[in-house]
């Protein structure tokens, strides 16, 4: 897949980087990688628009900092190669260590989940990714039918089924996320538990589900919102990630009651949101 390399030099990182990075991900971006003066982004370029960039550039004057992008195809290269030179492992709440094949084995933790780190969305690096694990980790999955929208890397279906799912059916609409997650559901043992599927909301089958599983954005949220409802048992939990606190969440929240879906809980961090309800 061919990338565009979005190089975001910021004037004040310590206050600048978070709000880059989430404003370059509603864009489009992916991946990035943080360096002494700002954020590189990488979006493939299929999705790539100098216009938004451009867009983006001229809005940020209202933020207390200053912001220069430049941008570069990239050449296709070996991704995990380059993912190797910084990428690290991730402990989530003492119980959830998800590392590479390249990392050290950690003894005495509940779940270890590995991860080839690719381009697919999803490493836990990201607070929405490691949000929803640390819910995860607190909810009966034991022998539940479980809906994983926008998997990424599968990590979450991974946890999902290593704590006792019966089923997990896991749908992203990227092919290298798809592959992806084939590769990690094959390396963590667990291809007879996990369905993946390339594929949108139009692609939910085995309904209903006892839990679902969604780490998107606001828009593709509130556009599939009646999925969701329509594919979730009633007493079902609904999970949403991949948004901002305001005013997303009021957005969120006001759509899902048109379903009798209430909120429960959410959780923030660094701006970003993770959002449990149920269908009453």
């Amino acid at each position: 897949m061919q990338y565009v390399e979005i190089t975001c030099e910021i004037s004040d990182t310590q206050k600048g980087n978070e709000i880059m990075i989430a404003l370059l991900a509603d864009m489009g971006c992916d991946s990035f990688a943080e360096y002494p003066e700002g954020v590189l982004a990488y979006i493939p370029k299929k999705d790539f628009s100098p216009e938004a960039l451009k867009n983006l550039e001229a809005g940020t004057d209202t933020f207390g900092f200053t912001v220069a992008f430049k941008y570069a195809d990239v050449e296709d290269k070996d991704w995990n190669a380059e993912w190797e030179k910084s990428y690290s492992p991730v402990l989530i709440d003492d119980k959830c260590y998800i590392r590479a094949p390249f990392h050290p084995v950690k003894h005495n933790v509940a779940y270890e989940i590995l991860i080839e780190p690719k381009m697919s969305f999803g490493t836990a690096h990201h607070p929405t990714t490691a949000q929803l694990i640390s819910y995860l980790l607190q909810e009966d999955c034991e022998n539940k039918q479980i809906l994983d929208m926008g998997s990424g890397t599968g990590v979450l279906a991974i946890l999902a089924a290593k704590r006792g799912a019966r089923y997990v059916l896991a749908i992203d609409n990227d092919n290298w996320a798809y592959q992806n997650c084939i590769e990690n559901v094959q390396c963590n043992g667990l291809s007879d538990t996990i369905e993946v599927v390339l594929g949108d909301a139009e692609s939910v089958k085995n309904a209903p589900f006892d839990i679902i599983l969604a780490n998107i954005n606001r828009n593709i949220l509130l556009q599939d919102m009646h999925v969701y409802a329509n594919a979730l048992k009633q007493g079902g939990v609904l999970y949403l990630s991949g948004f901002y606190l305001h005013p997303d969440l009021d957005l969120l929240t006001v759509e899902a009651a048109k379903f009798n879906i209430d909120l429960l809980s959410y959780k923030e961090e660094k701006a970003w949101v993770a959002a449990r309800l149920q269908k009453k």
